[in-house]
């Protein structure tokens, strides 16, 4: 299942289009990333919707993952997690080497007009993800049982 081939609920669409060309294609490629994440876990069917205004991903039993640009930062696209979680903090102590973070709200994926798709670093954006939706089963273990 390639997510864009999934509907997208009208607003969501709305926010994608408001996008500039080339951070789109990040955007996709991170939803396309949310949904291989929840099929091949077998996390059960994500929620799509805009939360303030962002594209926000939830499964059951997860905790939500949104993804936004803001021209303020054209450099970059942010995943954001629930600041009240333990979520950004392992993710840090996990991937310090190979993520950016913004404090405890998102992790920083740098984007430029001449980098690839493939330039993502799709394995530890895939873990996270995937913590973020099993992180109600995960959150009294240290470092979410990692």
């Amino acid at each position: 299942m390639k997510a864009n081939n999934l509907p997208m609920p009208t607003s969501v669409q709305q926010a994608f289009d408001a996008y500039p060309t080339e951070i789109r294609t990040v955007m996709q490629c991170l939803r396309e990333l949310i949904f291989d994440v929840a099929k091949q876990w077998q996390l059960g069917p994500v929620n799509e919707s805009l939360k303030w205004g962002e594209p926000s991903y939830t499964v059951t039993g997860g905790s939500p993952v949104r993804i936004d640009w803001k021209a303020k930062q054209p450099d970059q696209v942010g995943l954001y997690f629930h600041c009240q979680t333990s979520l950004v903090e392992t993710f840090r102590e996990l991937y310090k080497e190979s993520l950016s973070f913004s404090a405890n709200r998102s992790i920083v994926v740098p984007y430029q007009s001449t980098d690839t798709l493939n330039d993502l670093p799709l394995a530890e954006l895939e873990h996270c993800v995937l913590l973020a939706f099993k992180y109600h089963k995960l959150k009294h273990l240290p470092l979410l049982g990692e």
